[in-house]
């Protein structure tokens, strides 16, 4: 299907559309009126591009052209009073169905706004008419808690919105339960007129061949945390944060609780302001934290997925993924928190500390949404998995760590193709790491007045050390966490032996001179 871009237009009134909303709605209507009455209809639109002001606009009107009802269903209580607030805004008098709600008076209303469990339990003991509601919409439509309520609406039209139509369950397809997908505009559309912030991408190399992949099929909370929570991560966020984000308002997204907590510790330990958030959270405390964060010009919040939906603050100028996912729906969730634009606000920065880029490409990328409802499986079995991604690294020191070695024009050593060559000439696998030792000593000397001066450089070298430790277990196949800690204490301590032994000879080789006394 083509795409079809509309001219900016401004928006005077919260009750006027934007002319690619106005053309949604165009489409959306043609198919209530050519299509049977029991069609399941998705509509595909990026976080910010305002989809419940489109489908509140298709319910005033619907309402306005037919006799029958709709009903509006979300999957969380926030969204539900958002939804409300909104059909109020526009003229759209509607009934909530909660838990508390008394609906002795539900037959004066045209339109139901309800949390799927609720009604769920509501429609299961018969506690709501609901055999004239002719519309039904779904917001946050790549859930699958819904679809256990269509039997109830067999002859109801179903209009499901999602920012990506990609099922949350690779069993449950959305090609299963919807008819067809119609496209909205896309991310660099709606960033080209304005309506979108552009994402800035500082992108970290992750080892993360450590994390498990759980039932769901996503990584698992527990070696998230395993990971997360260690001190070199803990460290590199902080690093991560002060370098690219300090003094901006900040969200990290973490994948379980013990993990936000221990970086809310981290940060405050370093004097900044944080404020940690998660679903243990009071009504009354979440309202506080979010309007602290709201009001705090550099506040950071930690959370976990928690606010990836429902939730709006424009005022955010960073999002940090402090984890990994294998849901391209959560990973456009996340990012989508910071694109909201706001005054001059026209870029945000994304920190990616879970190789996410890597795996589902930059965010706002070109998708074709239409080919991955259709065959879903098609697109998600070609997403790289960890060690592919891993595989093409270069791991080379950090800056800060590389300007203590400025007299060296060449600090990386490529680990896998030493062993490559190494094997074809018949070597042993052991010639691999001599030859990192000797590469590493050298630039340690190259660097040195003296042997302490190199030993003391050599203690800077652990990452390094650590990530050609790590690409030479692959080569053997051979990972086990005691091999890999037993080859990198053995790593260091031969370092240190060949510096002492060697650094004299080295040291006249590189300057023509032997070291002074």
């Amino acid at each position: 299907m083509q795409e079809t871009v509309f001219e900016l237009q401004d928006k005077k009134t919260e009750k006027e559309l934007y002319s690619y909303q106005q053309g949604a709605i165009q489409q959306i209507f043609e198919k209530f009126d050519t299509e049977r009455d029991d069609y399941h209809l998705l509509y595909q639109l990026p976080t910010g591009g305002g989809k419940t002001v489109i489908f509140s606009e298709i319910v005033r009107q619907y309402l306005k052209n037919h006799s029958k009802k709709v009903l509006v269903m979300t999957h969380r209580v926030e969204l539900c009073t958002q939804t409300s607030d909104m059909l109020t805004s526009f003229g759209v008098i509607n009934k909530v169905v909660n838990s508390k709600a008394n609906l002795d008076d539900h037959e004066k209303y045209s339109c139901y706004v309800a949390m799927v469990e609720t009604l769920n339990n509501r429609l299961n003991d018969d506690k709501l008419d609901i055999s004239d509601v002719g519309l039904v919409i779904i917001d946050e439509a790549h859930y699958n808690s819904f679809t256990k309520l269509f039997k109830f609406f067999e002859n109801s039209f179903i209009l499901g919105v999602t920012a990506t139509p990609l099922s949350s369950n690779k069993d449950l397809p959305m090609n299963g339960n919807y008819d067809e997908l119609i496209p909205g505009e896309s991310i660099e559309n709606l960033i080209e007129n304005d309506f979108l912030a552009r994402a800035e991408v500082f992108q970290y190399d992750m080892g993360l061949t450590s994390l498990e992949v759980g039932s769901n099929g996503d990584y698992t909370v527990k070696s998230s945390a395993d990971l997360y929570t260690s001190p070199s991560m803990l460290n590199k966020l902080l690093e991560a944060y002060t370098k690219h984000s300090k003094g901006k308002k900040t969200l990290i997204f973490n994948n379980g609780i013990e993990t936000s907590i221990q970086v809310y510790y981290t940060f405050q330990n370093a004097g900044l302001p944080i404020m940690h958030l998660d679903n243990t959270a009071t009504k009354k405390q979440r309202k506080q934290i979010l309007k602290w964060f709201k009001e705090t010009p550099d506040a950071i919040l930690t959370s976990v997925s928690i606010l990836t939906t429902g939730f709006d603050e424009p005022t955010i100028d960073t999002i940090i993924l402090n984890r990994a996912t294998k849901s391209l729906t959560l990973y456009y969730q996340m990012i989508g928190r910071g694109s909201r634009v706001l005054n001059n606000k026209s870029k945000f920065t994304v920190i990616d500390l879970g190789n996410n880029m890597y795996r589902f490409g930059p965010w706002g990328a070109d998708l074709d949404w239409v080919t991955i409802f259709k065959s879903p499986n098609f697109y998600m079995d070609r997403i790289k998995d960890d060690e592919e991604i891993e595989g093409a690294f270069k791991h080379d020191l950090s800056e800060e760590i590389k300007a203590e070695f400025s007299k060296s024009e060449e600090t990386y050593f490529d680990i896998k193709e030493t062993y490559q060559k190494a094997t074809f000439a018949g070597e042993s696998s052991k010639v691999v790491l001599e030859k990192s030792i000797e590469h590493h000593a050298y630039i340690c000397i190259e660097n040195s007045e003296d042997v302490y001066d190199a030993i003391a450089l050599a203690k800077l070298l652990k990452d390094d050390i650590d990530n050609r430790i790590h690409v030479y277990a692959k080569c053997i196949s051979k990972s086990t966490y005691n091999f890999l800690s037993w080859l990198k204490d053995d790593y260091q301590k031969k370092l240190n032996a060949y510096l002492r032994e060697n650094f004299d000879t080295v040291f006249e080789d590189i300057h023509g001179h032997p070291p002074e006394d």
